[in-house]
């Protein structure tokens, strides 16, 4: 097994709690931290609300892969993606190579509370937005659990008993492959 191949890949939907749990097990593993919306954002020098706005979706998708084609951490890390990731397939292959993907989900209700807790989520500013977060949903749930190596629920959980979770099962499963 590579060092990258150790990595822990985060994906899920808005409001899974990819982001606090990421830095929870960064915490908890003194791993590295990748984050692919901050790499964008950084990219871009702006935040991704005014990407979306000024260079359209389309073009944040292309950054977001091409962050993924550049990222080739020599250590095992914790990387943390935006929950489009999966739209394009060729992202898929990208983060399988880095390590295990752990897909982030929780009940409709609660993901859609996190999701627009601070309003500035670009795909949420239509005059429907609990309409639009349940169409990305409903076309996102096959992709993450196609691309999923393990699901976790985060719906009742604490960002600690998420990473606890994950920790348990990865070492679970190198304890499996010895």
């Amino acid at each position: 097994m590579t060092s990258q191949a150790r990595s822990i890949v985060l994906i899920g939907m808005m409001g899974a709690g990819k982001s606090s749990v990421g830095r929870c097990l960064q915490r908890r593993t003194g791993l590295a931290r990748f984050d692919t919306d901050e790499v964008v954002a950084s990219k871009f020098g702006l935040p991704i609300p005014e990407i979306f706005a000024r260079h359209g979706e389309d073009r944040f998708r292309e950054m977001e892969t091409q962050a993924l084609v550049e990222f080739a951490p020599a250590q095992a890390a914790i990387v943390v993606t935006g929950g489009g990731i999966v739209l394009r397939e060729e992202n898929v292959p990208l983060l399988k190579r880095l390590g295990t993907i752990i897909w982030l989900e929780a009940e409709e209700k609660t993901l859609f509370e996190r999701a627009t807790r601070r309003g500035d989520r670009p795909l949420l500013k239509t005059e429907n937005p609990e309409g639009m977060f349940s169409q990305l949903l409903r076309e996102r749930t096959p992709l993450y659990a196609r691309a999923a190596d393990l699901r976790v629920n985060t719906t009742n959980s604490t960002h600690d008993d998420v990473a606890d979770v994950i920790l348990e099962e990865i070492e679970s499963r190198m304890a499996s492959n010895s």
